[in-house]
């Protein structure tokens, strides 16, 4: 991919800058991000939305990786922000980002929470349940706002992804379901409290999507339901937003995508929404888009070194490293797959297979399984790439390991975007 290549001593570089450097410079583990991804794919989509669609927004899925700079580089583009809790608005708030620009969600939001957001003037509520209308009043009516929302549905559309990251099925902790009238009692609900503004719907039908065509038929069904909420409770809305989920390149199984692809499913959403909305005489609603993974998944990888190597004949070869899932937890949760390059040495015949395990006093703690690489020592540099998305941001201290430190590179240059953690660090908080 173009944010990674190989370098005249057969080092791998990222952004220009050689891996082995980085590791010299700051050491392992570590988080590297490449600044002109990022600004890219945040660029792809704000264009494929102006060229493709016309009116509509594109908010960066917090989730993905939150830090301040991240927050500072998409607001400069023209991105708002999905946030999902309390510390992510907060995080966006003293980056610079107007609250208006932000979208907060969750099943479950806090009265803590909800309080901070409207008091802080956020931009529009992503309803999740039906008491969480009543919070919603309640703390609109307290700071005399009329808050902006939209309610969550779920589609019943099955988004060809892994099931533990299917979010609009029938049976979903996230929404009101379109199958039965719950989301219809939630619209009647909303619109009778005169506090609250409800613009339409939200939608998000999965992550790690490779099908255009499930988001097809996601806005469909969406703008049939538009439809139906004019008809029967004489309601127009005027924005839909269909959430994130476009998928990644991560190992051999996986489609690789270029900006052309990521182009296309927002030609694919505008095509079904403007064929829909001039079938059922429905209002073009203003579109929300929310990519996360697709903008920072690449733009990312982490740096370990290789420590013990173990091999049990007949079986397996194990190299440990210096990380693990402390720092990225997605093997251990669902099997995630990676592909991982010997930094030190990208081009050297991949003659043996390793498991890449971590340091965690846990049999589950791997990284990446058959991993064909050149014959590793104690001391190689190891680079697992595509770890952008859901690795600093779930990481733990768990054994009380420290986070690693994140690095941006730019223009053949490095800095910390977020500091390493110390021993310190650890036990402030303990009493």
């Amino acid at each position: 991919r173009e944010t990674l290549k190989v370098n005249k001593l057969n080092h791998l570089e990222i952004g220009g800058v050689d891996a082995l450097d980085l590791v010299k410079k700051y050491k392992t583990p570590l988080y590297v991000f490449d600044k002109a991804y990022i600004q890219k794919m945040c660029n792809t989509y704000v264009n494929a939305i102006k060229n493709e669609y016309g009116e509509g927004k594109v908010l960066y899925a917090s989730k993905a990786f939150s830090c301040k700079e991240i927050y500072k580089i998409v607001k400069s583009l023209g991105l708002g922000a999905d946030v999902v809790s309390g510390g992510e608005l907060y995080t966006a708030l003293k980056a610079g980002m107007p609250a208006s620009d932000m979208y907060f969600h969750g099943n479950n939001k806090t009265p803590y929470e909800l309080d901070f957001a409207i008091k802080n003037k956020i931009g529009t509520i992503v309803i999740d349940s039906l008491e969480e209308i009543d919070l919603i009043d309640f703390y609109a009516k307290k700071y005399n706002v009329i808050q902006n929302t939209l309610i969550r549905v779920n589609a019943g559309v099955e988004a060809h992804t892994h099931h533990y990251i299917q979010t609009a099925k029938q049976d979903s902790k996230f929404g009101f379901s379109l199958s039965d009238n719950s989301a219809l009692d939630a619209i009647k609900k909303a619109k009778s409290f005169t506090n609250i503004n409800l613009k339409g719907l939200h939608s998000h039908i999965g992550s790690q999507i490779f099908e255009a065509e499930s988001f097809e038929i996601a806005a469909e069904k969406l703008i049939e339901f538009y439809k139906k909420v004019q008809n029967e409770l004489n309601v127009e809305f005027t924005e839909l937003n269909l959430g994130g989920g476009f998928g990644i390149y991560y190992a051999a199984d996986d489609k690789k995508m270029k900006e052309p692809d990521y182009v296309n499913f927002i030609k694919v959403i505008s095509t079904a929404i403007k064929n829909a909305c001039n079938k059922l005489d429905v209002k073009k609603p203003f579109l929300v888009i929310e990519p996360g993974r697709s903008i920072v998944g690449e733009a990312g990888i982490t740096l370990y070194t290789v420590g013990q190597i173990k091999e049990i004949f007949g079986i397996k070869t194990y190299a440990s490293v210096d990380g693990g899932m402390f720092d990225n937890p997605r093997f251990a949760l669902y099997q995630a797959k990676y592909t991982a390059v010997k930094a030190n040495e990208v081009n050297a015949d991949s003659l043996k297979k390793y498991t890449i395990a971590g340091k965690c006093c846990e049999s589950g703690d791997m990284l990446v399984e058959d991993a064909m690489l050149p014959p590793l020592t104690n001391g190689d540099i190891l680079a697992v790439l595509s770890t952008g998305a859901y690795n600093y941001s779930m990481a733990s201290n768990y054994n009380r390991n420290l986070v690693p430190p994140v690095v941006l590179v730019e223009n053949k240059k490095s800095k910390y975007i977020v500091k390493p953690q110390t021993y310190k660090d650890l036990i402030r908080n303990d009493v």
